[in-house]
């Protein structure tokens, strides 16, 4: 039965090490909120935001992963049934982009096959404290 509020449903999973803003980028695309204190993601959490694209109705259900080791048997499990994967870093922190491929691989191994992939460079309005440069990402 369709559902009469959206016509798409989507789950996006949001990764990448911790303190690289991937909850700052969730409150600012979801709530049009930003806080400049530092958001600790516990396991996993959730926000849902509707757009409507081509005169369709599209329910984005957008997970946020926690980025600390401890919390990853959790959240591997999240990128079963994600449609696509936001893997965020941080342009100002050289090691988070160094664990890009580390990020990648848990994507190859934990994720259905063929899921959209997109590599996102995170607080790039810091640009005086840039450490990888747009070429590197």
């Amino acid at each position: 039965m369709p559902n009469p509020h959206y016509d798409y449903l989507i789950k996006l999973l949001l990764i990448g090490d911790s303190g690289v803003g991937k909850s700052c980028l969730l409150l600012r695309f979801c709530d049009d909120a930003w806080t400049p204190s530092f958001i600790t993601t516990i396991g996993i959490d959730f926000k849902i935001r509707t757009i409507e694209l081509d005169g369709k109705r599209i329910k984005l259900q957008i997970w946020d992963t926690a980025g600390q080791e401890r919390f990853r048997t959790i959240t591997t499990a999240y990128y079963r049934g994600a449609m696509g994967i936001l893997l965020v870093y941080d342009v100002t922190d050289e090691k988070s982009f160094g664990n890009v491929r580390t990020w990648y691989s848990n994507i190859e191994q934990h994720a259905s096959e063929g899921v959209s992939k997109i590599l996102v460079g995170n607080k790039s309005d810091w640009e005086d404290h840039r450490v990888v440069t747009e070429e590197q990402g």
